[in-house]
Parts: structure tokens; sequence; C-alpha cells
């Protein structure tokens, strides 16, 4: 027994490199092998396998959810296009209808405002035509008396008032 505790003393190098006990190492590295090989098909490989699936699962959901979420948007999008299309067309229509109702009021306050304007024109042109006749009146009035009196200071008694008045009468007329 002294031998081979001597003998492994005197053995230079690593005693995994012994080729006497490579028969051993390698059936404890087939074991090992068999182990790992084990654990991995049966614990190791399926969870990660199931979280992989897991993983693709929830990326397709979010996927098919991000393209239902984009295909609401896109119809709120033409809806909402649709409402403001609307609304600029309607408010185009009751900005025209206030127009022409403005128009149509303007018209008739126009039409309200030439017809007094008229009136009052017509009651002018008559007051003017008053005021002109009885100007031509008192005109007349004191021709007559400015003549009769210059007649009669001229030719005392002499005064026929008929014939004075139809002379000043037509030198009035012209």
């Amino acid at each position: 027994m002294a031998e081979p505790t001597a003998g492994a003393e005197a053995a230079p190098g690593m005693p995994q490199l012994d080729f006497s006990t490579f028969p051993n190492q390698i059936f404890w590295l087939i074991v090992t092998l068999v182990v790992i090989y084990v654990v991995l098909t049966k614990i190791a490989l399926p969870r990660i396998g199931g979280a992989l699936e897991d993983r693709h699962d929830a990326i397709a959901n979010d996927l098919e959810q991000a393209a239902t979420l984009k295909r609401r948007a896109e119809e709120a999008e033409e809806a909402y296009n649709a409402a403001l299309a609307q609304a600029r067309a309607d408010a185009q229509k009751i900005a025209a209808d206030t127009k022409a109702e403005i128009q149509t009021e303007v018209d008739a306050a126009t039409a309200k405002a030439d017809a007094e304007i008229a009136a009052k024109a017509a009651e002018s042109e008559a007051r003017i035509n008053e005021i002109r006749a009885s100007a031509m009146e008192a005109v007349e009035q004191v021709a007559n008396e400015t003549a009769a009196a210059v007649v009669e200071a001229i030719l005392p008694g002499a005064v026929d008032d008929d014939a004075l008045k139809s002379a000043v009468t037509a030198a009035l007329k012209g």
C-alpha cells in the first residue's frame, strides 16, 4: 500500500489526465450529461418553451389589439372628418340664409326709406309750391298795390283796378 501512495506523490501533472482513471471519468461524464439532458428536456426547456409561447401569444394579441384600435381610430377620424364637413356645410348654409334674410330686411328697409323719402319729397314739393304760390300772390298783391299807388300818384283818380290787375298779372307771367 505504500507504493501507490508513493507513486501518486511522484507522478507529476493533473490527476484528471491520469489514464488509469479515464474509464471512471468517462462513466461519470456520461451520467452527468444524461442527467443534464433529462433536466433540460423535462424541466427547463418546457418552461422556456412555455414562456416563449406565452410571449408569442401576448405579442400576437397585442398586435391584434393594436390593429383593432388603429381601425377604430381610423373610423373615428373618418366620422370626425364627416362631422366636420357637415358642420362646415351647415355653417355655410346658416351664413347664406342669414345673409339672404339680412338682405331681405335691408331691401325692405331701403324700400320703406325710399317710400318715406318720396313721400317727404312730394310733401316738400307741395309745400314749396304752396309757398311759391303764396309768394306769387303776395308779390302780385304788392305789385297791384304799388302799381295802384304809382298810378294814383301820377294820375290821381284815374285808377282802373281791373286794368291794373291784368297789366300786373301779364307783367309777372313774363
